[in-house]
């Protein structure tokens, strides 16, 4: 009786410690697609949001959500106001500030006004005139990149401070495409009144796949508390839950596609 009831003590003492590990933590989203957005009612949802209250659930920590630019949440990540962040593809610069935890895998596409005959990328670089929208801080591959940079020495690219910003440009035809993953775009097909306005070009190569997740900031994440989140991920997708939450806001074979990392 008395091992029992100094095994519980043990027991609770190490649940209280790796829940006092695990927050609060400072988190901040932004506005992208599927990816997080408000629904009908006005509440914030979406993958990232459905990710981020699972973890925090599975590993009792206390995370304090925020939403904000993507420029502003990585100068918030740089500056140590913020500790994570989500669905951020991992780069080698990045990887010196935050650790990324997987959790999709990610393409590239180029959304094109349906009057624009451009059916490759040299092709668009080659009409001279049409130009392209992205969203500043967005990283798009190593293609896209050396593409946008002979578009930017033109001055044939315009950067926007986020998503809705992007899609008002596309819409009004300030420019004449915009980069898009395809949690971006997918609720696009949704919308009827867009219907017949654009197409989805794939222009990356096959194998340029990005893989992102939740970033965590390295100033105030250290590994062995990124590697339960890392843990916590890989056990959300072993059993199902990862392809459950993507299902709620994307079809079936898309969501599938997006957790093969």
């Amino acid at each position: 009786m008395l091992a029992r009831l100094i095994l519980s003590a043990i027991l609770l003492c190490l649940t209280a410690t790796a829940r006092a590990d695990c927050g609060p933590l400072r988190s901040a989203f932004y506005e992208y697609g599927a990816l997080y957005y408000k629904a009908g009612d006005g509440r914030w949802t979406g993958i990232d949001k459905d990710v981020v209250d699972e973890v925090a659930r599975r590993m009792g920590c206390t995370i304090a959500p925020s939403t904000d630019s993507r420029v502003r949440i990585w100068a918030g990540l740089k500056g140590g106001s913020l500790d994570m962040s989500v669905s951020a593809m991992s780069t080698p610069e990045r990887e010196k500030i935050v650790h990324v935890i997987p959790n999709l895998a990610e393409r590239n596409y180029v959304l094109l006004h349906q009057e624009i005959g451009a059916r490759s990328m040299a092709a668009f670089l080659a009409d001279g005139h049409s130009k392209i929208g992205v969203i500043k801080s967005f990283r798009h591959g190593k293609a896209y990149e050396a593409w946008l940079d002979q578009l930017r020495a033109q001055g044939r690219v315009y950067e926007a401070p986020d998503y809705a910003a992007l899609l008002r440009l596309f819409k009004l035809k300030r420019v004449q495409a915009v980069m898009a993953l395809s949690a971006g775009w997918y609720p696009l097909i949704q919308q009827q009144q867009l219907a017949g306005t654009y197409k989805i070009m794939d222009w990356a190569p096959p194998r340029e796949v990005l893989v992102g997740g939740l970033i965590l900031s390295r100033q105030h994440v250290d590994d062995a508390q990124a590697a339960r989140f890392g843990q916590t991920i890989r056990a959300m997708r072993e059993d199902g839950t990862l392809k459950r939450i993507f299902e709620r806001h994307l079809d079936a074979e898309l969501a599938a596609r997006l957790i093969n990392f």
